[in-house]
């Protein structure tokens, strides 16, 4: 699979691209440039929360990037600690962004360490409603997913939780594919060595960087990838990584560095 936009579908109707741009611990000018550097690279999923305090300056850079809205992917996050004003805080999110809608919202958290069933039914209102076009969970382990659909009859489109080769857990992906839940990974290259000499070598074969092998296995895998990066350069880098595929041993390879 070498096209430019890969997308994975989270719904009948609702398609999220497969990289997208992480802004957290991005703030302020540093968020509005990045992100701008994000869009004009070619990313159309832009992923902010509530708790990176940066969504004005997210929903900025989205404005001044003069890409139609239609193209666009926004993802933002409730904080456990609003648990209580669900509804206003995403009328928050949505102000602050400048939109009128997010294309996907999350629980960030699992509310004090609970699947937030109560949470959870606000969150399906909420989308009824059209604030959000879906809704999923955050940092949300196999049986947290199980009991919100046992509550409701319904589950997350998508949990994003901390992925990379180093915390790859065949039970794990295949524990969200069984339940029809996207996994995607945050922390993709923080979570690396990139000095690692399997990454190095498998570089060297395809003369891309390690941190775009580690991006690449990502999508091998069809799971979403969110990278985060303040410089222009790297931030083009880690987008540019529709050129080239791994092999099934190269896969195999990475895979082995889990656990």
């Amino acid at each position: 699979m070498t096209d430019a936009k890969p997308t994975v579908r989270l719904t009948d109707e609702v398609f999220m691209p497969m990289v997208g741009f992480g802004t957290w611990q991005l703030a302020a000018a540093v968020a509005y440039d990045s992100t701008r550097a994000a869009i004009d690279a070619g990313y159309r999923l832009i992923d902010t929360a509530t708790m990176y305090g940066n969504e004005a300056d997210v929903g900025r850079a989205i404005k001044d990037s003069g890409v139609p809205r239609d193209e666009l992917f926004v993802t933002t996050k409730l904080p456990p600690d609003r648990v209580n004003r669900v509804r206003a805080t995403i009328e928050d999110s949505v102000r602050l962004l400048g939109l009128d809608h997010v294309d996907l919202w999350l629980i960030h958290w699992p509310p004090s360490g609970t699947a937030g069933v109560d949470t959870w039914r606000e969150f399906l209102d909420i989308r009824d409603a059209g604030l959000t076009t879906t809704v999923g969970v955050s940092n949300y382990d196999l049986d947290q997913l199980d009991e919100l659909v046992e509550a409701t009859g319904e589950g997350p489109v998508v949990n994003q939780i901390s992925w990379s080769p180093k915390r790859f857990d065949r039970a794990v992906l295949d524990g969200h594919r069984k339940r029809g839940v996207v996994l995607e990974g945050y922390s993709p290259l923080k979570k690396t060595n990139l000095e690692d000499p399997t990454l190095v070598e498998i570089a060297g074969a395809h003369g891309m960087t390690p941190a775009q092998v580690v991006l690449r296995w990502h999508i091998e895998h069809e799971t979403p990838v969110i990278p985060r990066s303040a410089k222009p350069e790297r931030v083009a880098s880690n987008f540019d990584i529709f050129g080239f595929s791994l092999t099934p041993d190269e896969v195999a390879l990475i895979d082995a560095m889990g656990g």
